[in-house]
């Protein structure tokens, strides 16, 4: 009995210390919370075969690089058969000043023939009736050039009305035509691949996911007696495991601050801890390769 409270002396103050420890462990990082990224879902914009699809999970993409395309062949015929019925329709637009140019040059004679006259009965060397036939014949031509003038003008206005709606369907399939092309639209890497070369796909359906790896955000939470130290652009510590009792030292800057209290996330905080209200944060980390979306990061506000 004496042998067993002899030990229960000795070990006492080493389990003390050691819950200390522990306890000074967990208390180290001011708080806490899980990495994240903008993650982009990049769906099909058209319906159709998938014809080409480069694209592998893990691999890095540049924006508005080209990974493939939609089968197009039908949408094309279709553009060439607007194409075809427009050229017919232009083709059937009068040659305005072709055909005017008869009627244009009476017209030129008549008025010169009209003008001469006139000089000739200032000078009592024609008669009144040969100037009156002549503004006779000058008005009845320039009617005439103006009616057909007039109607060639409607014709053309005319076919070109029914060139319009064929123009707009030619412009609607060109937007089909560059949608068919699967361009990424951001820097990233490759985190999910969804559609595979000919398979058929529709618009809306998910053909692979993205995001940019370069720089994670780790949303932390913060305690409202927290919240006076930490401000916009404020440079932090963010520890990361790195093994057992080991950390990664990373330089992060706050991005974001909620300005909402919540309570404590329950993967976060223990089920006591849970009933205290808590503010959201974001801090930006540039990632060296090792940081992964869904870890856990430590942060040490000073």
């Amino acid at each position: 009995m004496k042998t067993i409270k002899f030990y229960y002396k000795f070990l006492l103050p080493i389990i003390t210390l050691a819950l200390a420890s522990c306890s000074g462990n967990k208390n180290q990082f001011d708080a806490s919370g899980n990495f994240e990224t903008d993650e982009v879902i990049v769906s099909s914009e058209v319906n159709g075969k998938i014809m080409k699809f480069d694209v592998e999970e893990g691999q890095r993409l540049k924006a508005g690089q080209n990974i493939g395309y939609v089968d197009t062949v039908t949408t094309s015929l279709q553009k060439k058969q607007l194409e075809a019925q427009v050229n017919a329709t232009i083709a059937k637009e009068p040659q305005i000043n072709v055909q005017l140019r008869v009627v244009k040059e009476q017209l030129r004679k008549a008025k010169q023939e009209q003008q001469r006259t006139s000089n000739l009965l200032a000078q009592k060397a024609a008669t009144q009736k040969e100037m009156d036939d002549w503004n006779a014949q000058v008005a009845l031509l320039q009617k005439q050039y103006d009616a057909e003038s007039s109607s060639l003008h409607i014709t053309t206005n005319s076919l070109q009305s029914e060139t319009n709606p064929l123009d707009i369907q030619i412009e609607e399939l060109d937007e089909v035509l560059r949608k068919s092309k699967i361009d990424n639209p951001i820097n990233g890497t490759v985190l999910t691949k969804y559609a595979l070369t000919d398979e058929i796909t529709m618009p809306g359906k998910p053909l692979y996911k993205i995001a940019n790896l370069d720089t994670m955000t780790l949303r932390a939470y913060i305690t409202g007696d927290q919240l006076s130290l930490v401000k916009i652009d404020q440079i932090v510590k963010v520890f990361v495991d790195k093994g057992a009792k080991q950390y990664t030292e990373y330089s992060g800057i706050v991005s974001w601050i909620s300005d909402k209290s919540e309570f404590t996330p329950k993967t976060i905080q223990t089920k006591d801890e849970r009933a205290n209200l808590v503010y959201a944060i974001k801090i930006k980390v540039k990632n060296d390769g090792f940081i992964k979306i869904g870890m856990y990061g430590e942060v040490k506000l000073q």
